[in-house]
């Protein structure tokens, strides 16, 4: 990932640097020649993710293409923070190692005999129907975690609570239940560990005010200060992601043009489901990049 960015720009190029410093994790190494297996563990994706999402945020910006506003899935929330200037690019590798490593420790401990704890895909169902039909099937250890789509739902849990959950939702109509090649049960209160230490390592840092509109995971909604920024930060690990309501409010406020800056374009399909007009544009490659105009 990044590898055709860094190549062309010197700025990608101390993104690179300072991750690496900050991280002590070779990232030229890690994102050009890592393998599945070891970008797969959460202590090292997060770090690696944000790299590549602020690389082509960076490489957006030396072709005079700024935002006007950021919203981040997940992880790639606190991308969209640094864009907001809300954290600085120093600050944010820092707080990505730390909260990879708590969110890795945490979800280590819940791997059991029937193996490690995860994420499933449930193709077919609504958000609201998932958490119905979970809670009416008595599955505590499985939560809805990611609004994808209103065909797409991501649910977390242990692994027995998986395997029952996934029995559950193809019982409903879910058309497929594709288990995700992730190391945790991100995004559900089985995180509770983590989600405190992290609260606490968040008072060490600074949350700027958001000097654009950056839009809340756990909310769906932007958020109106480096305070409440703090605040959500702690909450969104272990709440869902209500990725959904945040495209709709994007395009509720007239954005004239939306791209993905990051690697892949899993998130402009997901945008399509939900707001076909304006097109979201893929920007997470150099190719891709130089192919837009200037302007925000």
């Amino acid at each position: 990932m990044g590898k055709d960015l860094w190549e062309k720009s010197p700025a990608v190029k101390e993104l690179f640097r300072l991750a690496s410093e900050i991280t002590g994790c070779d990232m030229e190494k890690l994102l050009f020649t890592g393998t599945p297996e070891e970008l797969k563990a959460t202590d090292k994706a997060q770090g690696a993710i944000t790299l590549a999402n602020l690389a082509a945020a960076a490489f957006l910006r030396e072709r005079g293409i700024t935002a006007s506003a950021a919203a981040g899935f997940s992880l790639g929330e606190y991308a969209a923070l640094v864009t907001a200037g809300v954290l600085t690019e120093e600050a944010v590798f820092s707080l990505v190692k730390v909260r990879g490593e708590l969110m890795e420790k945490a979800s280590r401990g819940l791997d059991t005999e029937a193996g490690p704890a995860g994420m499933t895909a449930v193709m077919g169902l609504d958000f609201p129907d998932v958490e119905r039909t979970l809670a009416e099937a008595g599955i505590e250890e499985a939560r809805a975690a990611n609004y994808n789509s209103p065909a797409q739902t991501v649910i977390s849990g242990t692994a027995a609570a998986l395997a029952a959950a996934e029995a559950a939702l193809k019982a409903a109509g879910a058309r497929r239940c594709i288990r995700l090649a992730v190391s945790g049960p991100f995004h559900s209160p089985l995180l509770h560990e983590a989600r405190t230490r992290f609260a606490a390592e968040l008072e060490n840092y600074n949350f700027a005010d958001p000097k654009i509109t950056v839009y809340s995971n756990v909310t769906g909604t932007a958020i109106a200060t480096g305070a409440e920024a703090k605040r959500l930060a702690a909450e969104q690990i272990t709440c869902p992601v209500l990725w959904v309501e945040i495209e709709k409010n994007i395009q509720a406020a007239g954005c004239g043009r939306v791209v993905e800056a990051g690697p892949g374009t899993v998130l402009a399909g997901l945008w399509k489901a939900v707001c076909p007009d304006p097109v979201c544009l893929p920007a997470g490659s150099a190719e891709a990049i130089l192919s837009l105009d200037g302007g925000s």
